[in-house]
């Protein structure tokens, strides 16, 4: 009788181990950043809108298939404007902010702070007005 409530004891206390390990795994996979794949294809963004959620990381990788450079600014109205009227010809202080040289591939990872919406543009000479902007929607 006492070998099996040792038994017991022992499986219910292994079982509570296994738990707490699975509980902690979903917990640290969950502040893993996502992934978002965006490819540059004859100066354009594809996808041309992504959605994510605010205050997870977000993880961009921006691959570039292009011949030519590009960039990648991901802002506001007010940040648009700045680079449109910019002279940084580099981009890789801010991960808002990224160069992305021809047929390479950069990532950048972003925690959006609040729910909406915002632009990710080329700002290098004439790609806007081609056509190089995306939309994040960011989601509460």
């Amino acid at each position: 009788m006492r070998t099996r409530r040792t038994s017991v004891a022992l499986a219910l206390g292994l079982s509570i181990a296994v738990g707490a390990g699975v509980a902690a795994a979903v917990v640290a996979h969950a502040r893993d950043p996502i992934v978002i794949p965006i490819t540059i294809h004859w100066s354009h963004f594809e996808p041309a809108s992504v959605r994510v959620p605010v205050g997870v990381p977000v993880t961009f990788v921006i691959t570039n298939t292009d011949p030519i450079d590009h960039e990648w600014i991901v802002g506001d109205a007010a940040t648009h404007e700045r680079h449109r009227t910019g002279t940084e010809p580099v981009h890789d202080a801010r991960p808002t902010e990224i160069s992305i040289p021809a047929e390479t591939e950069r990532r950048t990872t972003v925690t959006f702070a609040a729910s909406g919406s915002e632009q990710f543009i080329c700002h290098l000479p004439g790609h806007e007005a081609y056509g190089m902007i995306g939309t994040v929607v960011i989601t509460p």
